[in-house]
């Protein structure tokens, strides 16, 4: 059996506010962290072109995180946008449902997701996966639940003969928790870049900004990270010290 570097960790990094906030939980963790995205068909490109620009903002304002901060990986998964349809990968209506699912769930996408990035973790070495998926804040997609990712693990290390180990810092903690998490991490530098560098809107809306970041307002995304933002900021204002299990 193969033997991995435990202190390092892949992040599944998609530009948004929770991967961006794993990308920080793994930076204070971890000697060696990097990170990889997937061009999966999405209808707009926008959450790619933030990684960059994320990345680099973390290293200005975190300049102690820079040794650690390492490759970043960015892989063609666009054979899935195309066998896997739903609202973020063709012209659906965002409002239309399947069997009770968002019609923003695109069928399997994690789980090829947590396949790919176990490769590359097999690969390059790395013992630690990190993914924001959460079952506490979350639009109901099948795939962000603890079992599933539990269940992930035990086939990539059946199939892989390894002891990779997947985590997920986000699973049990609601939006407004993973601002206050943001800010135990990186204190108000981390907060300012999650809340201007980075994406988390269905619609790749990057022309509306809010107190909480860009985006249309109105999708799932957007409505759950307002939210978030306006019950962490007032657990804030009440105790400044607003530690996360007071949310």
């Amino acid at each position: 059996m193969i033997t991995l570097d435990a202190d390092a960790a892949l992040v599944l990094f998609s530009g948004g506010q929770d991967s961006t906030t794993c990308v920080a939980w793994a930076l204070d963790r971890y000697q060696r962290v990097e990170t990889i995205g997937f061009h999966y068909g999405q209808r707009h490109a926008v959450e790619m072109d933030v990684r960059a620009p994320v990345r680099q903002a973390l290293l200005s304002a975190m300049p102690h995180w820079a040794v650690r901060l390492g490759a970043d990986h960015v892989l063609p998964l666009d054979m899935l946008g195309r066998v896997s349809r739903s609202a973020l990968t063709s012209d659906l209506p965002a409002t239309q449902r399947t069997e009770g699912l968002p019609a923003t769930f695109v069928p399997g996408r994690n789980l090829v997701f947590f396949t790919f990035a176990a490769i590359v973790a097999y690969q390059r070495n790395i013992k630690n996966i990190v993914t924001g998926v959460c079952e506490t804040d979350y639009s109901g997609y099948p795939d962000c639940r603890d079992d599933t990712v539990k269940a992930m693990q035990t086939a990539v290390n059946l199939g892989m003969e390894s002891r990779i180990v997947f985590h997920t810092p986000l699973m049990w903690i609601d939006k407004a928790a993973t601002w206050q998490l943001a800010h135990e991490l990186g204190g108000s530098a981390l907060v300012e870049i999650i809340r201007h560098e980075t994406h988390s809107c269905y619609q790749g809306d990057r022309t509306r900004e809010h107190d909480w970041g860009y985006g249309c307002g109105a999708c799932d995304a957007c409505r759950l990270r307002a939210a978030g933002w306006a019950k962490y900021r007032t657990c804030r204002t009440a105790d400044p010290r607003g530690a996360v299990t007071e949310l």
